[in-house]
């Protein structure tokens, strides 16, 4: 079945991406999206020992704040449960950033140098060692490396006719991204039937796309649009065949129980 999957990107890059993924049930879709979320792990800050904490804070609250720092993740090396420890100390006056963390591991740093964990006033002073630990998001949100995915059908619009000689034509809004059915009537005189479309490019609404035109938009069976944002700890890219990976492996599973 792998053979009968299509996949064409929209937008490509190393933290975002949107794609149309065709040969899909809504239920393998789903089960991406979550895949995604849940099983391709990530590190993240577990364990904190604070040496001295004279902030205004309470050690608990910026133990929470140092979980959510993203933290590269290169899963080649290392496996689910694997901790690497870090470091930061700062003195105020100063805003303690990611970027004041020191790990053991040149692989596992902040994925971004500008979150900010606290502001120090004059005297005030904060030292302490971690452990980040590699874990599952299907085990705790701070493990879970897609910050954003989502799907949804992918749209085909159809021109069916002329808009109405003395009608008043009222937008008509559509989201997201759609295949083009209708080149011949759209306002972009480029256009190829096939082509896929983002809506942002003519406002989202249908009647600039074909103006004068009265349009039915269907949903193309078994083609969905997957919008996808990583919190820096790797790639989409990695994610997505991470996620994907992660399905064919627990498919595999069950079929060697149901054997035994």
């Amino acid at each position: 079945m792998a053979d009968d999957f299509e996949v064409e990107f929209i937008e490509r890059e190393d933290r975002r991406a949107r794609f149309v993924a065709r040969g899909l049930t809504p239920a393998l879709a789903n089960g991406i999206r979550r895949a995604m979320i849940a099983d391709v792990p990530t590190f993240s800050i577990e364990t904190v020992r604070f040496v001295e904490n004279t902030s205004v804070m309470f050690d608990e609250m910026i133990g929470l704040r140092l979980g959510l720092v993203p933290l590269t993740t290169p899963l080649d090396e290392f496996e689910p449960g694997d901790s690497v420890t870090v470091a930061l100390e700062v003195d105020g006056p100063a805003t303690a950033y990611s970027g004041d963390i020191e790990s053991a591991d040149d692989m596992v740093v902040p994925a971004d140098e500008n979150v900010p964990i606290i502001e120090l006033k004059e005297g005030q002073r904060l030292e302490f060692e971690a452990d980040a630990v590699l874990g599952y998001g299907k085990d705790h949100a701070r493990n879970q490396g897609g910050v954003s995915v989502g799907y949804r059908h992918l749209q085909r619009v159809e021109v069916v006719g002329d808009a109405g000689e003395f009608d008043e034509q009222e937008p008509n809004i559509l989201r997201g991204v759609i295949e083009e059915a209708a080149a011949e009537h759209a306002a972009d005189e480029d256009a190829e039937d096939g082509d896929l479309v983002v809506t942002d490019e003519f406002g989202n609404d249908l009647t600039k796309r074909y103006p004068g035109k009265d349009v039915e938009v269907h949903d193309v069976p078994g083609a969905f649009v997957f919008s996808v944002e990583t919190d820096g700890s790797f790639t989409v890219d990695e994610l997505v065949t991470r996620a994907v990976a992660s399905i064919g492996d627990r498919a595999a599973e069950l079929e060697e129980k149901v054997a035994l």
